[in-house]
């Protein structure tokens, strides 16, 4: 039977990004052991998971381990563990790519990285590549892998160079190989072929690892006396020792999550961190928790200090890893966090949970409900607990993601709710969270002002916040997607109703000057109703704005003018909604306009005006106008007017 073998190329992107990889200068190298390391570990986790309901495939290999194996003479280093391995097509899908949908965006890191001088290696972990940081110190990669179950093995192999081959081999048991074929030593450069160097290596950073970890180490041992020369009166002639290669497990195999936190240093609770996240970054922090009692479980849960760059893709996986007294029982485990928590990333160890559970029974479950509520609570205590800065720098990277919990999370919405927090028209650079919001409001001021949109500049200076920066009123400038569904489901905070600064009336105690506008102008306000009818629904006198001649505004059910544009970039249909152009009674050219209509009202000029007018509103708001050319010519005119 023909073996299956073929070439393929990496695409120019992966060239890049192996290209930056190969030729990166960072200084600890060292961890792209760590990273094979947890892969290997990650594989035989999965194997005794599976092997709690298909016990038949570990076969007569049941004790499981990760080796290593190094040939000072031909430059290899060999990881090996007896896992779950892999198919050909599985090879081909998680070996022979990188970073998949993410590729551009990993691209787009590292060169962010670059540009600011940064190590750019930090962010290979991140990016779910952490497979090719051994070519930081290979210069081929060699796996032959085997996956449970079948009679055929897979080798895959590169040197980085743009192209890889993958054919079917034999390998008589299950499991991955990695072979490197390491660089050759430069000054400087540690020796991966020696042994304390990779003892250091597993010490510092994978001694926690829950499988062992197996060298076959040179070590001296007594010699038999029956085999020992000896004098005439029994003394030894010769050595009494000799050199032997014996297999060392070289970690400790310590469940940290099981031990007294007063006993996990900073340090292990950081390399930990890396080998469950492959991120090759320090965790923000971390909450270690025991619970002992009617319901009892271990958990040591992570805040990342980097989000990922899949946060919001639908199919990335959430952090949390589930065991059974040290078991491993699944990844991913949704059951345990709600969806605006998904970055958290760490283990729950759960002794009275069944080892076979799935996860339909795992919504069912009412202990797996009772941790998940613990869980939260205790991430939204840590959350409320931390400083200033840390918070800041918290969330910067993931309150976009928490402020999904408002709509979501009705159970926990005042918890979140003070939690969120925004920049203002009076906050500067800094964030400003609803509590204090609510102390700084004015004596005279009922409700708690907001306005969404994805521009910050252009928010803090939008037309509709006019009469309230008059007023001296602070408003919230929402600037996340995830805003529109947060000032839907958040109402109102500590009784104050949160309204929008775009929508409805402001009625800021002007109501009799608005009525006598109205009458005033009501029927020029008809006439460029009628001229533009097909665009709006209303026209009224403003009380939004104190500077500007006109922006459009909508009732206080209508959708905002950042969610239409929101619906439309997702490929929603969304009908055209007719909005409200609000004028600015006291602006002099709505008098002269009016002056214009008295005199004569067919002139044409006012249905020009009328369109200038609701261009410059759409403009002042960042929309987009339907016939720049002609606002453009009537700008030149009337300017050229004005100046002469």
């Amino acid at each position: 039977m023909e073996t299956k073998k073929e070439t393929r190329q990496f695409n120019t992107e992966v060239q890049q990004i192996l290209k930056l990889i190969i030729n990166s200068l960072y200084s600890n190298r060292d961890i792209f052991l760590r990273e094979l390391i947890s892969n290997a570990s990650d594989a035989i986790d999965k194997l005794r998971f599976k092997s709690q309901t298909e016990p038949e495939i570990l076969g007569d290999d049941t004790e499981f381990r990760i080796r290593i194996t190094a040939d000072p003479e031909k430059k290899t280093l060999e990881i090996s563990d007896n896992g779950i391995g892999m198919s050909y097509d599985e090879v081909a899908e998680n070996i022979g790519t990188i970073a998949k949908s993410g590729t551009a965006a990993f691209m787009q890191a590292m060169e962010h990285a670059k540009s600011q001088d940064t190590l750019t290696p930090e962010l290979i972990g991140q990016f779910g590549v952490g497979f090719y940081s051994a070519f930081m110190v290979a210069e081929k990669i060699t796996l032959i892998t085997r996956a449970a179950g079948e009679e055929k093995g897979v080798k895959w192999e590169s040197a980085g160079d743009g192209s890889y081959t993958i054919e079917e081999t034999e390998k008589k048991s299950r499991g991955t190989d990695i072979i490197l074929k390491l660089k050759e030593k430069e000054e400087g450069d540690s020796d991966y072929t020696r042994e304390w160097t990779i003892r250091g290596i597993i010490k510092q950073h994978s001694d926690f690892v829950a499988y062992p970890i197996i060298m076959e180490v040179e070590k001296e041992e007594p010699i038999p006396e029956a085999e020992q020369l000896r004098d005439k009166d029994g003394k030894p002639m010769g050595e009494t020792t000799r050199k032997v290669r014996q297999d060392e497990t070289l970690n400790s195999m310590k469940a940290i999550w099981t031990r007294n936190k007063n006993d996990v240093s900073e340090d292990e609770y950081k390399e930990f961190y890396k080998h469950i996240s492959h991120d090759w970054n320090d965790p923000l922090t971390q909450i270690h928790m025991k619970l002992e009692g009617v319901t009892e479980y271990d958990a040591l849960l992570y805040i990342p200090s980097q989000a990922p760059f899949d946060l919001f893709f639908p199919e990335r996986k959430h952090g949390i890893r589930l065991y059974c007294k040290r078991v491993f029982i699944m990844e991913d485990c949704r059951e345990l966090l709600p969806e605006y928590l998904r970055f958290v990333k760490g283990v729950v160890d759960a002794p009275d949970l069944n080892l076979n559970v799935s996860r339909e029974i795992l919504q069912q479950d009412r202990l797996v409900r009772n941790i998940r509520k613990n869980l939260v609570k205790k991430l939204l205590d840590l959350f409320k607990g931390m400083d200033a800065e840390q918070y800041d720098k918290f969330y910067t990277e993931f309150g976009q993601v928490l402020k999904e919990g408002i709509h979501t999370d009705w159970e926990n919405k005042d918890k979140i709710s003070d939690l969120i927090q925004y920049k203002s028209t009076k906050s500067g650079d800094k964030y400003v969270r609803l509590k204090d919001y609510v102390s700084n409001m004015k004596p005279d001021q009922k409700e708690i002002y907001f306005i969404t949109g994805d521009n910050l500049s252009m928010l803090m200076n939008s037309p509709h916040l006019e009469a309230l920066k008059d007023k001296d009123y602070e408003v919230l400038l929402m600037t996340d997607p995830v805003d529109e569904w947060v000032a839907q489901s958040l109402t109102e905070y500590d009784g104050k109703k949160l309204k929008s600064a775009e929508k409805g009336d402001l009625e800021l105690d002007e109501k009799d000057k608005d009525k006598k506008d109205d009458e005033k102008y009501k029927a020029l306000f008809s006439h460029i109703k009628s001229a533009l009818d097909e665009k709006i629904k209303e026209v009224k006198a403003s009380s939004h704005l104190k500077a500007s001649v006109a922006c459009l505004s909508g009732s206080d059910y209508d959708m905002s003018a950042y969610m239409e544009k929101l619906l439309k970039a997702s490929g929603g249909s969304v009908p055209d909604a007719k909005r409200v152009l609000e004028l600015n009674t006291a602006h002099p050219v709505i008098e002269k306009i009016n002056a214009l209509y008295e005199k004569d009202r067919n002139d044409a000029s006012i249905k020009d005006y009328s369109q200038l007018l609701l261009d410059m509103a759409i403009i002042s708001e960042g929309g987009k106008i339907d016939n720049p050319a002609r606002f453009n010519k009537m700008v030149g005119d009337l300017m050229g007017k004005a100046i002469s």
